[in-house]
């Protein structure tokens, strides 16, 4: 047996969250002709799990089937939002009353980023008499590496606020602000190449210049620590379909910390965020607290769906332990790579630093859409992210170190097979 073979055994036993794999349903045959199937696409799309099924059945069949409308009170459809955002809270470092569950990401950057305007100018005005403030706050910045939809919402919303949208590296964010800026929308980790950006320091930056931070956490949020209070984050969304597992398009959720909420100006009113939803009043008046997030009728079957998926952090699972395995996995990832695959043939663009690395190994390779095609009939399952990324995500609750040595092996023979491009 190979040392990376031998290494894996005596990790896997020292694991403490490897009863946690039990907790999923996994396709553990799936692997085609190499073997057991190697799930390390969860940054896109976490695994199904195992309490799931039988919750969603009960939801469908008693409590809309027999219960109705019923549910709404009896089963607490109703609460379901504020609940469900109260069980994520920790996991991503919030008191309770700060999360609202609820619509897509997209639809949370646009509540936030205009929000965050809003803060911004209604701060100005209160700081002094008319007249007496700075420069209007006119200016928006995005991370210019971020997830297309982001720098789409962003560039609509300084179009509906009047403002300019300035696309900045989050390196170069801290010279980039100025008594302009109103808000700045950034990604916790990179999407492409898993750089983990530095929460801290940047949103401290952001207050410095007077403006608001808003933080996209889907590709951080349950892997790795993120401290939202701790760091007076303003406001924060996420989706919950990868790390948290809650299943394709569940719903996601925005933050709004608990100082600022009184001033939140959502550009979505709904009938749900309205201080009396059933009094159908011509004029809007927004609910107290993290419930003026919410818009319309709440997504139930996909949002109580997310709910039994959060049952997998009960009895003591911590961020902190699922960090440390993630750090672990990625580490040996990049070690059995080097051990299997020739040198030059990959290139790694994840930072080796652990404080700049999320939960993903993204890989530079010159024909990467055929090897990942390659990898996936041998059952290694990973994505390509356009035009010559690997992508790996390492999900720490199901994910274990015997799979990560098959996935390098599977990957270095792959890389060996005719057909495939030579080293950069």
């Amino acid at each position: 047996m190979s040392e990376p073979r031998l290494r894996a055994k005596e990790l896997d036993a020292a694991d403490g969250l490897a009863a946690q794999r039990a907790e999923f349903l996994l396709d553990e045959g799936g692997g085609g002709s190499g073997g057991e199937a190697v799930y390390l696409d969860g940054n896109s799309l976490g695994a199904l799990p195992a309490a799931v099924p039988g919750r969603v059945e009960d939801v469908v069949r008693r409590q809309w089937g027999e219960l109705r409308i019923r549910s709404w009170t009896e089963e607490g459809w109703w609460t379901a939002p504020e609940r469900i955002g109260d069980r994520i809270a920790p996991l991503v470092g919030a008191a309770a009353g700060q999360i609202v569950v609820g619509d897509s990401t997209s639809v949370n950057v646009f509540k936030a980023v205009v929000g965050a305007v809003r803060l911004a100018r209604s701060a100005d005005t209160a700081a002094g008499p008319v007249g007496s403030a700075g420069p209007v706050r006119d200016e928006i910045v995005v991370d210019a590496t971020t997830f297309p939809t982001d720098g789409y919402i962003a560039e609509s919303a300084a179009r509906m606020t009047g403002c300019t949208l300035r696309p900045v590296p989050p390196s170069g964010i801290p010279d980039a602000l100025g008594d302009r800026t109103a808000a700045v929308l950034l990604n916790h980790v990179d999407y492409r190449t898993g750089r983990l950006h530095d929460l801290p320091a940047l949103t401290a930056a952001v207050h410095a210049a007077g403006a608001y931070v808003v933080w996209d956490l889907c590709h951080s949020a349950g892997a790795l620590p993120v401290g939202l209070d701790e760091h007076g984050v303003d406001l924060a969304v996420g989706c919950t379909y990868k790390y948290l597992n809650g299943g394709p398009g569940s719903p996601a959720y925005l933050y709004v910390r608990a100082e600022l909420q009184d001033r939140f100006d959502s550009p979505l009113p709904g009938w749900n965020s309205h201080a009396e939803p059933f009094g159908m009043r011509p004029e809007y008046a927004p609910a107290p607290g993290a419930l003026r997030g919410r818009v319309g009728t709440p997504d139930i079957l996909s949002m109580l769906a997310l709910e039994a998926a959060l049952d997998v952090w009960d009895g003591g699972v911590t961020i902190e332990a699922v960090r440390a395995k993630s750090l672990a996995l990625t580490d040996f990832f990049l070690e059995c790579v080097e051990a299997y695959v020739p040198e030059g043939r990959v290139e790694c663009l994840t930072p080796r630093a652990h404080g700049e690395r999320g939960s993903q190994i993204a890989l530079r390779c010159p024909d990467a859409g055929d090897v990942m095609k390659r990898l996936i009939e041998r059952g290694v399952v990973g994505d390509f992210r356009h035009p010559d990324v690997l992508r790996f995500g390492f999900t720490p609750l199901y994910v274990g170190f015997a799979d990560v040595e098959r996935a390098a092996r599977v990957l270095a023979d792959v890389l060996a097979e005719p057909g495939t491009q030579g080293v950069f």
